[in-house]
């Protein structure tokens, strides 16, 4: 039984059916982590600003609150931001969630750093609008913040690149992901299926794929100073071993 299908990366249907296998415990658990590599990477002074662009469940901005820091979070799935204020009102943590169109936030000169981070940039059809929500996150920092930018390098994609990947989730479900290379290692077409209960739910997520040199020339074509390139949290080099594209950029 075909349960229902989805053909734009922007319905929130879509990535509310995929959150707890987006989210697994796992990834939960390691955010911590994460946070502690963030912010030796951007240098952050306790109490600082941080905006946590696309976040998701808020898993990023509820550690960040924890640990003091002052966190404004956004992202355009109201059922991700449902569940981010519910934990941290169980927690007594006082962030601004905000549910916006990333192209359409505007705060100038208020954080001292953001993050963009789990595959979370590159959406957007017109490579224009990239451009767009890259300045967007330059204008919102203060003179001298940093950005980090999380995303599968072009390398690395193609390094890893399979047509279809199975796995069997925690809950008993399959999950299909079949990926499609198009327009020259422009994009990756990905068809996402989930077989659960005997119904089937599927989805198509496109987004574009950035070398290291193609974000690193974004990223000073919106104005930050410079760019260093990284192939993980931990600050590994971007290079043939690389894990990640992780862009660290300065206003």
């Amino acid at each position: 039984m075909r349960e229902a299908s989805w053909l734009s990366d922007e319905n929130d249907d879509f990535w509310e059916t995929w959150e707890p296998y987006l989210f697994p415990q796992a990834r939960i658990r390691n955010t911590p982590r994460e946070v502690d590599a963030l912010i030796g990477l951007l240098e952050l002074p306790q109490g600082a600003s941080v905006l946590d662009f696309c976040c998701g469940i808020g898993r990023h901005s509820l550690d960040f609150a924890r640990r003091g820091f002052v966190v404004t979070a956004i992202d355009h799935t109201r059922g991700y931001l449902d569940r981010a204020r519910a934990q941290a009102t169980a927690e007594g943590l006082k962030i601004d969630f905000i549910e916006c169109d990333a192209r359409a936030f505007h705060s100038a000169n208020s954080f001292n750093a953001a993050i963009n981070m789990f595959t979370s940039f590159g959406y957007f059809d017109d490579p224009a609008e990239d451009l767009k929500v890259a300045r967007i996150l330059y204008e919102s920092l203060k003179p001298g913040g940093r950005l980090i930018i999380d995303l599968p390098g072009k390398e690395i994609v193609a390094r890893q690149f399979q047509e279809r990947v199975w796995a069997r989730h925690d809950d008993g479900s399959y999950g299909l992901e079949e990926r499609k290379i198009r327009d020259g290692w422009d994009r990756v077409d990905s068809r996402w299926i989930l077989v659960r209960d005997g119904k089937v739910w599927e989805g198509t997520v496109s987004n574009r794929l950035y070398s290291g040199a193609e974000i690193r020339d974004l990223l000073k074509s919106a104005g930050f100073a410079a760019v260093r390139l990284l192939g993980n949290l931990a600050g590994a080099p971007y290079d043939n071993n690389a894990e990640r594209l992780v862009a660290v950029a300065t206003k």
